[in-house]
This record gives structure tokens, sequence and C-alpha cells, in this order.
């Protein structure tokens, strides 16, 4: 039986990755195989520039830390060699680039997820990982909006021409 100590110690980890996952937007939970060094190094730079926190936790302290935080549905998950990849704030981000690696690397898979609260299985985080990111949704309602109005101006412009009869007069060249 473990010592005092090491239970103590384990339990402080648990809390904190309690705390981690009741902070997170989203969470996707993969498998941890056959990806080499260089694969992971990339991974996890491209993770951590989008604010996504991906460790290899040991199952029974993810397992506790879900049943803590209400996801114990996610305890099916935790077999074998499992990460763990949580984001804050976008919770599309961790399905994306996960998702782009494990089309990559063949052992490399995803399990499951959560987002807001709600458990996902392996093909709602990859169907999660297809939704534009909010900055390429912005950008195309922009364009929407830009056409439309560049459309009123051509027509408002139509309509002045063909009530002065015609187009405007050229400018005057400098000398």
């Amino acid at each position: 039986m473990p010592s005092k100590s090491i239970l103590a110690e384990k339990e402080a980890i648990v809390a904190k990755l309690a705390e981690k996952i009741k902070g997170s937007t989203a969470g996707v939970v993969v498998t941890y195989t056959g990806i080499n060094v260089d694969q992971d190094t990339r991974m996890r730079v491209e993770l951590r520039k989008a604010g996504v926190e991906y460790k290899v936790y040991k199952n029974s302290m993810t397992e506790r830390a879900f049943d803590i935080t209400g996801y114990g549905g996610m305890k099916e998950h935790l077999v074998g060699m499992t990460a763990l990849a949580l984001s804050g704030k976008d919770p599309i981000a961790p399905a994306k680039i996960l998702k782009e690696f494990a089309e990559k690397i063949e052992k490399f898979e995803i399990k499951a997820g959560f987002v807001e609260g709600r458990l996902i299985n392996a093909k709602e985080v990859n169907a999660l990982a297809e939704i534009p990111s909010k900055e390429a949704l912005i950008v195309k309602m922009m364009g929407s909006l830009q056409s439309s109005l560049y459309g009123l101006c051509y027509v408002l412009q139509a309509k002045i021409d063909k009530e002065t009869g015609g187009g405007a007069e050229p400018a005057p060249k400098e000398a």
C-alpha cells in the first residue's frame, strides 16, 4: 500500500487536473501511440500556439478527475496509452489540430471528447474539427456583407447615371 505522502501527492494531481477540466471549454482524449518524437514535438508546438494544454496522465488519475467533473462517461475511452488535450478558450482548436495529426499517423487516433459540458464521440470530434475557425467565419461574413454593399452602390450609381444622362465626366488632367 502506498504511503500517505504519495497518496496525498496523487490526490493533489487529480484535484489540479479536475480544476483544469472544469475550466476548459473543450477536451479531447487520444491514443498516444505510433507517434515519434519529431511528430510529437511539432504537435505540441501547434497545440501550445493555439492555447491548448496537452499532457499524458495516468488513466486512473484521469478517471478520477472525470468523475469529479461529471464526465464519468469518458472513462470507457481511457484504455491503453492515452493523452488529454484541454482548451480554455477555443473549443475547436484541440479537435482541429489533433485530427490533422491523426490523419498523418496511423496508430494515433481520437477516442472521444467534450465540448462545453457535453460528451462527444470520436465521430463528433472529427466533425467539430471541420468547422472553420472563428476568424474564418468572420471573414466570410464580412465578405458577404461587403459584396451586398457593392451591389447596392452599383445599382445606385446606375440610377444616378440614368437620371443625369450618362456617366460621370472624367476628372480634368493636371498639367
